[in-house]
């Protein structure tokens, strides 16, 4: 197996590679060839309506939904190379879902410690430093010893992204993070976003966050029924978009 996927990469090149990328569910064909690049500290937005791939696509970048053809490339190595050590893959790219997927019998602190330690092998102490910095990161401080039953689900969802990075990884997926949050925890877990991107974090989000998405975002990437329908910079995307699909899709939501 490779044992790292750096390859020959170097940060002038994309970090994030995807070529007519295809990925079809049995006859539904949910990706049609999609091509972008993403350069390192760059944040990528992808919206879209429901049904349009974009959780298939941020998957396929993770190797949690293998591509049926085309090629993704992360830090110059292929993601569907079957020589990959998709440990080595996810160590680099980590990723936060719409559910929190923590342990309910472990505590905040625990969960967030329990990859590098579990996974890694690293040192308990080393790692539980790190954890306890990335939990005041996320302005969870005094919540360490509590369990994800006791904490709100914006507090939840913040423990899963210091779980994300406590791997360490150079980049950072967000698949509708907030969907399942009430509008008060919002706000708490986009902060947590814009702070890690404005530290100059890789960072690709699907979202329905329309507001953030233009307040963050490099480039904002329009999808529907499987294929890039138009993308640009926030402020042309939003206020100059072309595509008829796209002004439609803007007016219901805007």
């Amino acid at each position: 197996m490779t044992d790292a996927i750096d390859g020959d990469w170097t940060p002038d090149r994309p970090i994030v590679s995807l070529m007519d990328v295809r990925k079809s569910f049995g006859d539904l064909e949910v990706l049609k060839g999609i091509s972008f690049d993403v350069m390192k500290g760059e944040v990528i937005c992808i919206i879209g309506p429901s049904g349009s791939g974009k959780s298939t696509l941020i998957r396929c970048i993770n190797a949690l939904n293998p591509i049926d053809s085309g090629s993704i490339t992360v830090e110059g190595q292929e993601v569907n190379d079957p020589r990959l050590d998709k440990l080595e893959l996810r160590k680099k790219v980590g990723m936060v879902f719409q559910q929190y997927n923590l342990f309910p019998h472990k505590t905040a602190l625990e969960n967030v410690m329990m990859a590098p330690v579990l996974v890694l092998k690293q040192d308990k102490a080393s790692v539980e430093r790190r954890a306890r910095a990335l939990v005041r990161k996320v302005r969870l401080e005094g919540k360490e010893d509590s369990f994800p039953g006791e904490l709100s689900g914006g507090q939840q969802q913040r423990v899963a992204i210091a779980r994300s990075l406590a791997m360490q990884p150079d980049i950072m997926l967000f698949d509708e993070v907030t969907a399942a949050l009430d509008p008060e925890t919002v706000k708490e877990v986009l902060v947590t976003i814009r702070e890690l991107a404005e530290e100059g974090m890789t960072c690709m989000l699907v979202t329905h966050e329309m507001g953030f998405a233009r307040e963050i975002a490099d480039h904002i990437y329009f999808t529907d029924r499987g294929v890039i329908v138009e993308h640009g910079p926030p402020a042309t995307f939003f206020d100059e978009a072309q595509d008829p699909r796209t002004q439609e899709f803007l007016s219901q939501i805007l």
